[in-house]
């Protein structure tokens, strides 16, 4: 549920963008302010999510985010002002980015290591769903007032009941985390030693030692003190190597636009031609595409593991990007691309979801949740989710203004990251499947 409230209210935004930029009158810059601010609440959530789950529990936090999601879609239904829209996105964000980090950290603690990369990926099929059906209640929502996001539904605007309905998963999230054990590495840190062992005899099986598994948890947490920002500094107050590979995957994973396709793809598709019912449809199925993808991504991730899976992905989304760039480079004809340029780029977008959510859109979350040492995994995911929240910000707030420069040469920007991502995993980037925790680092 975490997961899924992460994808819904990262891209339901998408649905409010154009009606936003009419009811409050503002041009590309200010509008796309709006959008991105969410995510500097995303990477102050991120930045802080580890050093509250390592105080007060993951469940806890869990609990805290859903109260947040909660709070943050009554305020976006109900805005007096612009101001007042973007508090609420930025109260939004920070329940994101809390979700973006206990979701894959506690997944990493509480399975074994044989099942890790697949349960671990449940993480991103929940972020895409959530995609899916935000996409899918805005077109339906759109659909009930005759295609105007600003049309009256409930006695509220049509996008002001997008944005509210978020309500209804926020609440089941945090009655679900009722229902949920509590890590049993975080157990073990806090002295409850009979409540982890029988933890983890339900996640790991009765067919383990539970004296060796426990006796392995607590000499690792022995060697190890409660994950500081000071210990992720290496030489000369600049980070570790393995920090900063972490902050290169996130920074990769965003700058490829991928975001782009979920925050903006109705303004995108209707900037080109596109009547906005059909343009809200394509961002659905685009949303469909991605589940696809990830399933994929969950099938083979411990079959063959991260690192291959990275580079696969990394191939597929240049082809799909360099298409897109390509197919925008041609001007439009009556207000729309020509039907080939069209069709083409309609196509490499969906060719880019794919290849996407079959390797990045798994992997990285994957590594993210694994590939620290324990002394510092905590911290460590916190600033590698932070920075990737950073990234995202950055590509959200400079697309509208970019499109508007010239949008073939946005998605050239976007190829070109794409590309560069093949030689950073070749080089930098271990694999990790199979291994566990405590052996990493």
């Amino acid at each position: 549920m975490g997961g899924f409230l992460f994808g819904y209210d990262s891209s339901v935004i998408n649905g409010a963008v154009e009606a936003i930029r009419s009811r409050y009158g503002i041009g590309s810059a200010e509008l796309a302010q709006v959008i991105a601010i969410a995510l500097i609440g995303c990477a102050i959530g991120a930045a802080t999510a580890g050093r509250i789950a390592d105080r007060i529990g993951r469940i806890r936090c869990m609990r805290i985010a859903a109260t947040l999601f909660t709070i943050s879609a009554v305020g976006s239904a109900l805005p007096f002002a612009l101001w007042d829209l973007a508090f609420w996105r930025i109260v939004g964000g920070f329940a994101i980015g809390m979700a973006s980090v206990i979701g894959p950290a506690y997944i990493a603690e509480v399975a074994p290591p044989a099942y890790r990369g697949r349960l671990g990926s449940f993480q991103q099929a929940a972020i895409v769903v959530g995609i899916a059906i935000s996409q899918l209640v805005n077109w339906g929502l759109l659909n009930a007032v005759g295609g105007d996001q600003r049309g009256r539904l409930m006695g509220l605007e049509a996008w002001q009941v997008m944005l509210g309905v978020m309500v209804v998963p926020a609440v089941l999230y945090g009655l679900l985390s009722f229902a949920i054990p509590e890590s049993p590495r975080f157990l073990l840190s806090v002295g409850r030693r009979e409540r982890a062992r029988r933890i983890l005899a339900e996640v790991e099986g009765d067919h383990i030692d539970l004296d060796a598994r426990v006796a392995e948890i607590e000499t690792a947490m022995k060697r190890e003190h409660k994950s500081t920002f000071k210990d992720l500094l290496g030489s000369s107050f600049l980070f570790k190597r393995i920090v900063w590979i972490g902050i290169g995957l996130s920074a990769f994973q965003q700058f490829v636009g991928i975001n782009v396709a979920f925050y903006y793809s109705a303004t995108l598709w209707q900037s080109v031609g596109v009547n906005p019912t059909e343009s809200f449809l394509y961002s659905f199925t685009t949303s469909i595409i991605n589940i696809v993808g990830t399933v994929i991504a969950m099938i083979f991730v411990d079959r063959i593991g991260r690192k291959p899976l990275a580079l696969i992905g990394s191939c597929g989304m240049v082809v799909g990007l360099a298409l897109e760039a390509w197919a925008f480079s041609y001007p439009l004809v009556g207000g729309k691309l020509p039907a080939t340029q069209g069709w083409i780029a309609l196509i490499a977008a969906h060719v880019f979801v794919l290849f996407f959510a079959l390797s990045w859109g798994v992997v990285v979350w994957v590594l993210l949740g694994e590939m620290f040492p324990n002394k510092i995994r905590a911290a460590a995911l916190g600033v590698a989710a932070s920075a990737q929240w950073i990234a995202n910000w950055a590509i959200t707030a400079s697309f509208p203004s970019l499109a508007d420069w010239n949008l073939s040469w946005t998605y050239v920007v976007y190829t070109a990251f794409a590309a560069l991502s093949i030689p950073f995993v070749l080089k930098f980037v271990k694999e990790t499947k199979g291994k566990a925790l405590e052996e990493m680092g």
